[in-house]
């Protein structure tokens, strides 16, 4: 004789990015905030993504093997988090787009000849994986199209 199913045990394992980051039907469900709440938000990640630059590129050289994950952490949860509380991909973009002129401002060696990012191998590192973190959740799927306003795919 089998009694009824317990419906937490029959519920499907979640895997922990899964929990984290939410699967990909749980983000176009949902709702977007009002414009005016994502034009705020898009300039607040523009300058959250160059004060995390500046901050990442000192931390990234002060403490050379974890420095640079720190740094890449917190990059990437700068560009993701743009991403989520907007919804849209310009929300990961913005940051991005201030996390690369900040680095821009950060190469031009000062008239004393000194840099803040040197050619070592952790500030490559942090150039180059926080770039591709960067293009990575500018191009996760989200519930609307590039532009404010655009309507996206048909659903």
């Amino acid at each position: 004789m089998t009694g009824p199913v317990d419906e937490r045990k029959a519920a499907p394992r979640r895997s922990v990015l899964a929990a984290v980051l939410g699967t990909r039907d749980e983000r176009l469900k949902e709702s977007q905030p009002p414009l005016a709440g994502r034009i705020a938000a898009y300039v607040l990640f523009f300058l959250l993504g160059f004060a995390v630059s500046v901050c990442g590129a000192f931390v990234q050289a002060l403490w050379p093997p974890v420095g640079v994950l720190l740094a890449l952490a917190a990059t990437g949860a700068t560009f993701y988090a743009g991403l989520r509380v907007t919804g849209t991909r310009l929300g990961a973009a913005l940051p991005a787009a201030g996390w690369f002129l900040a680095l821009l401002l950060l190469m031009v060696p000062r008239p004393e000849g000194d840099n803040v990012l040197w050619t070592n191998a952790t500030s490559l590192a942090w150039l180059f994986v926080g770039s591709i973190l960067g293009v990575i959740c500018a191009t996760l799927p989200t519930r609307t199209s590039w532009f404010p306003g655009v309507p996206g795919p048909p659903r």
